[in-house]
């Protein structure tokens, strides 16, 4: 049972897969919906979720500093995220991403990744991090 992250953004939206286990994310890939390509990225994630037999999807949700849900980015998640339930039938949890893209561009820098090299692989990276923040978050719970 694997569980897939995403990381949504205008241009770009970073992807993450779990472990068999579910115990570690690992980053996957970028998927490309800037200028209009939008329309691919349902086929991509069904791919992907077909590929790795995903369960879930584990959202980013771009919460305001308050806490809130509120704005572009938070109604972008929604419609990404209804949109995923709809046509791939799969649950959609919704979790917090705040200051995940920060984190990525840190733990890269520090891993002494180029500039340009990071640009490519950033989107990825936050992916994974608001996944392993929910993988670690289910097993506080356990």
């Amino acid at each position: 049972m694997r569980v897939l992250g995403l990381d949504p953004g205008t241009h770009r939206v970073g992807v993450a897969i779990s472990d068999a286990l579910g115990l570690t994310a690992q980053p996957l890939a970028v998927i490309d919906i800037s200028g209009g390509q939008s329309s691919r990225l349902i086929p991509a994630l069904a791919e992907l979720c077909r590929q790795y037999e995903v369960t879930r999807v584990v959202l980013g949700m771009p919460l305001t500093l308050s806490g809130e849900d509120q704005g572009v980015g938070a109604r972008r998640a929604r419609a990404m995220g209804a949109a995923i339930e709809e046509r791939l039938g799969l649950e959609v949890i919704y979790v917090d991403e705040r200051f995940t893209t920060d984190g990525a561009q840190r733990v890269l820098r520090e891993g002494n990744v180029r500039r340009k090299a990071r640009i490519q692989v950033v989107d990825k990276v936050a992916a994974a991090l608001i996944l392993q923040r929910y993988l670690d978050g289910q097993r506080e719970e356990a």
